[in-house]
């Protein structure tokens, strides 16, 4: 699998793709409402990605980004065969992958310079304490954490923070946790904790990670989620995530879809035991009105982006 998320324009986010399924991609686009996708590196780092655009019948508009407004480039290609080479060999980064193509600089214009927030130490240090949980909970996008930064303190007559101020913000954020996790080694715990969840999921329990932002917003839309086959759930929301972040364990949440207290338990022992066989520790006392507590837990998310 390339080491990529891709986005199309008919708002399709494929997370991991094989080199094929990036081709299938590639090909399909040029009618109307999906005509370009962007390739982004995992994790997403600040303005470096690849994109391409086409419209059936024309040639294919290649371009890649490496970091600034002065090294965007952009190619023309009259089939997808020589797109998908290059796109393919930039995902993996391998070395001449643009060779052969005749690249030209975009002029993007000077950069904007954006100006230093004008907080107080007290508001400064609230923002990045927030934005600094919500990255380190492991599932939000560069754009997600940027939007939370431009909105968090926002009332109804002030709006401190810009959208470029923001984005700086979050990207500042963001790059010091990837340098901060390409120092681990091995499997995380959050690694672990997916791996039990698909193992669950294809046992006919519904696992969702990260699902809603609370419990009532939880308890009352995980049935949607479920197939026609899923016997119960498990799920943790937004909240629970924070708690796991800042070094409290995990809480889940979990039952049966017929509302009875036997498979509510039942559902409890699958999850426990899915999470051993992992390698994570659990605490239950076999109650299916208490909730699944993982702990210890050691919360290292990969970011993704």
């Amino acid at each position: 699998m390339l080491e990529i998320v891709v986005k199309t324009e008919n708002w399709e986010r494929h997370v991991r793709v094989s080199a094929e399924e990036l081709g299938r991609l590639v090909r399909r686009i040029g009618s109307d409402g999906d005509q370009f996708l962007v390739v982004q590196r995992i994790p997403d780092l600040p303005d470096v990605f690849a994109q391409v655009w086409h419209q059936t019948g024309g040639d294919y508009t290649l371009e890649y980004r490496d970091g600034g407004a002065d090294r965007h480039f952009q190619t023309m290609v009259d089939g997808p065969g020589a797109v998908i080479a290059a796109m393919t060999g930039w995902a993996r980064q391998e070395a001449g992958w643009d060779g052969g193509l005749a690249w030209s600089l975009l002029d993007m214009g000077p950069a904007r310079e954006v100006p230093p927030l004008d907080l107080g130490e007290d508001e400064h240090k609230e923002l990045e304490k927030r934005v600094r949980e919500v990255l380190v909970g492991g599932y939000a996008s560069r754009a997600e954490l940027a939007e939370l930064a431009e909105e968090y303190l926002v009332t109804n007559d002030r709006r401190p923070v810009s959208r470029e101020q923001a984005q700086s913000l979050a990207d500042r954020l963001w790059l010091e946790r990837v340098a901060e996790q390409a120092k681990w080694q091995g499997e995380t715990d959050p690694e672990r904790l997916t791996r039990a969840f698909n193992a669950l999921q294809a046992a006919g329990i519904t696992a969702r990670e990260n699902f809603t932002c609370c419990r009532n917003c939880g308890q009352s839309e995980i049935g949607a989620e479920g197939g026609p086959d899923a016997r119960g759930f498990v799920y943790f929301h937004t909240q629970c995530t924070d708690s796991a972040a800042a070094g409290h364990g995990l809480t889940l949440l979990y039952g049966g879809f017929d509302g009875s207290s036997e498979t509510t338990t039942a559902i409890g022992h699958e999850v426990v035991a899915a999470l051993q066989t992992v390698g994570l520790h659990t605490e239950w006392d076999h109650d299916p009105g208490r909730a699944i507590t993982v702990t210890p837990l050691d919360w290292r998310r990969r970011l993704v982006g």
